[in-house]
């Protein structure tokens, strides 16, 4: 008994290994349940990123499907004023109702994803926060700090569950409407015989419904499908708007105001014009604007074009060497570079294409209604990026038009 005690301390058994409650088992113990522990932390911290990263992903697709339907929104409005301005006059308030529908069925629609999107906004700062309490617990030194915290640690967020898809239906947010107009377009264009279906005329197509709805049967000639080719989604700078200029649509409609709306940007237009967020410096591009009525000014410029203005003079494009322009007036048409202008017929359609290719020197101009017809081709060896530009007289709206599967346009060169 006395050696024993002299050999280990009182701590051993007759064996001779330490006791598991002894000085010497303690701290072998304690670091095996941390080992242990450890792993579990570590497998509970994988699984939170793994939440994370499928939050994440849900989140980005929701947001995705939001963005979509507040284009498919904005597209439909864009037609649905179309196709109402070549009606009577006692058409008005039919277009003021179907214009308020789809902005009613857009916001029934977006209000259910907002409130999901919400949610997982939240989720994603509930993993946040239990991945960092996980991690500053891994961290600690101390194991009685360790074991303490651990065992305030809670469980880990549940996992959010998928996601219901978003329904937006075109075909059921234009209703009836969608028979009514191309009936009426029908007429207006005098064609010989109605279409068997309802079908989408000229300036519907921009707007197809995304899959997987059924399409609509297209009345597209073959002139503008081959230039839908190149077709470029562009979007309105808010820097280089004239402060008289009100941009909506996510920057994709712009409308002349009688009143400034707000004071002017160091970089915006003293004349009544704004030009695009993009520029092209090589390549084949083609893109489409919707006007309200004439009195606008299509056409791209280089970067030099002046923003100031000179005299009373409110629109600059086509005046200089360093741009090309479409004047739309109500008795006829101007094509204008570096002070000459070519006068053309008038044009009585308000859905307009623009064919610039770089490679061949070649800006074209095309009426779209109710069939693509070339209006006027600039020939020139364009050496620097181009931008697209416009020009609008007071009370004009001027739109953008989008198409869903179009190409995004490239990122400017460096010169």
């Amino acid at each position: 008994m006395q050696s024993r005690g002299l050999g280990c301390g009182g701590g051993c058994n007759a064996e001779g290994t330490p006791e598991p409650g002894s000085v010497h088992g303690a701290p072998a113990v304690r670091r095996e349940r941390r080992i242990g522990k450890e792993a579990q932390l570590r497998a509970k911290l994988e699984l939170i990123q793994q939440q994370t990263t499928q939050a994440k992903t849900q989140l980005q697709e929701l947001q995705q499907q939001r963005s979509q339907i507040q284009d498919s929104a904005c597209n439909l409005s864009s037609v649905v004023s179309g196709k109402f301005s070549r009606l009577l006059q006692a058409l008005e308030l039919r277009r003021i109702s179907a214009l308020r529908d789809i902005e009613a069925g857009k916001t029934q629609v977006l209000a259910p994803a907002l409130e999901v999107e919400q949610r997982l906004q939240g989720h994603l700062e509930d993993l946040a926060q239990y991945g960092q309490r996980v991690q500053e617990l891994l961290e600690k030194v101390d194991d009685q700090t360790f074991f303490q915290e651990l065992q305030q640690l809670s469980e880990p967020p549940e996992p959010f569950g998928p996601l219901t898809p978003v329904q937006w239906d075109e075909d059921q947010q234009l209703g009836t409407l969608k028979e009514l107009l191309s009936l009426l377009c029908g007429l207006l264009l005098k064609e010989e015989t109605p279409p068997k279906v309802p079908a989408k005329t000229a300036d519907l197509d921009p707007v197809e419904a995304p899959d997987p709805l059924v399409q609509v049967p297209s009345m597209m000639c073959p002139v503008r499908r081959k230039l839908w080719q190149n077709y470029r989604n562009l979007t309105f700078d808010p820097d280089s708007a004239n402060h008289h200029f009100s941009l909506s649509c996510q920057d994709r409609r712009v409308k002349h105001c009688c009143q400034p709306q707000g004071p002017a940007r160091p970089d915006s237009f003293a004349l009544w014009q704004v030009q695009c967020a993009q520029s092209f410096q090589g390549g084949h591009h083609y893109w489409e604007v919707r006007t309200s009525d004439h009195s606008v000014t299509l056409g791209v410029a280089y970067p030099e074009l002046a923003r100031q203005k000179r005299g009373t003079i409110t629109d600059n494009i086509g005046q200089e060497s360093c741009s090309w322009g479409l004047c739309i007036q109500e008795n006829g048409v101007l094509a204008r570079h570096n002070g000459d202008a070519q006068h053309l017929p008038p044009v009585s359609a308000r859905l307009l294409g623009m064919d610039l290719d770089l490679d061949h020197g070649s800006l074209s101009f095309y009426s779209l209604e109710p069939q693509a017809r070339l209006l006027h081709t600039f020939h020139a060896l364009f050496s620097r990026p181009l931008c697209p530009v416009f020009w609008l007289l007071e009370g004009r709206t001027l739109t953008l038009c989008h198409r869903p599967r179009a190409q995004l346009p490239p990122a400017p060169q460096a010169t």
